[in-house]
């Protein structure tokens, strides 16, 4: 009964640490997206044509394409010098969206080739006041989106070549790699009272500390392979590791 339970316990936290990604789905207006999570963070992974601004927005739901007051989305905007606004707020449809006053997307890459733009951005999967939360699971994600020359992206009616609505499902992100991935690092003792040490720390280039909620507790540049964790409560934290190398790592904690 026991080795049942504790089988249990390891299926249970294994599930709870997997990522999970929509896979490249392509949509109608001749764009594609991907969305990934882990356990901190939600990836997405944006293609559509180099000459028009692109939108995905998060959550609605409805006849109207999801564009309903309150919601939230990401928008490129191809006639900006400078995009930093790409976090914004629905007010209904016909309604032009209005940035947040905080910005919590950024984009890691923006690149275009053969007329084609592909945008890589990240963003906490809680985000801030008003964005959409996203869960680590294999929960499908609502969508809608459009492409323009402007960013009134309400004003592209649903249905059209310009902008749809789609619901993404999701499956558990390359367990396998995810796994051999994470096995780079050691993180020693674990669970651990007052200090923590990294095996290979010299691969490490930072390290950010979160909450099992996905909140962001504190950010930690090494020195040496041991930090303090003194300050952290008792319970269990993720460690998302950049490593020298451009990759990312996690590590899972147990704060006695």
């Amino acid at each position: 009964m026991k080795k049942v339970l504790l089988t249990i316990t390891f299926a249970l936290a294994n599930l709870a640490w997997a990522q999970f990604t929509t896979g490249t789905v392509s949509l109608s207006t001749g764009m594609t997206v991907k969305l990934d999570t882990s356990p901190t963070t939600v990836t997405m992974t944006l293609t559509g044509p180099d000459t028009s601004y692109l939108g995905v927005g998060f959550g609605g739901t409805g006849t109207t394409g999801g564009m309903g007051s309150g919601v939230d989305g990401f928008i490129y905007n191809v006639n900006s010098t400078s995009n930093t606004n790409i976090d914004y707020s629905f007010a209904g449809v016909g309604i032009p969206p209005s940035p947040d006053a905080i910005q919590d997307w950024t984009i890691t890459s923006n690149t275009t080739s053969g007329g084609t733009r592909t945008i890589v951005a990240t963003r906490s999967l809680a985000g801030g006041a008003g964005d959409t939360v996203f869960a680590n699971n294999t929960s499908p994600i609502n969508i809608f989106y459009a492409k323009g020359s402007t960013t009134t992206i309400a004003n592209h009616g649903f249905g059209t070549a310009n902008r749809g609505y789609a619901i993404l499902s999701r499956a558990v992100l390359g367990t396998t790699e995810a796994v051999a991935e994470s096995k780079k690092l050691i993180l020693y003792p674990n669970p651990a009272k007052s200090t923590v040490s990294f095996k290979n720390f010299d691969k490490i280039k930072s390290v950010e500390v979160y909450e099992a909620t996905g909140r962001k507790v504190k950010s930690i540049q090494l020195d040496n392979e041991s930090i303090n964790v003194n300050d952290l409560q008792s319970g269990n934290y993720y460690f998302e590791i950049r490593l020298k190398d451009g990759s990312t790592s996690y590590e899972k904690l147990i704060k006695k």
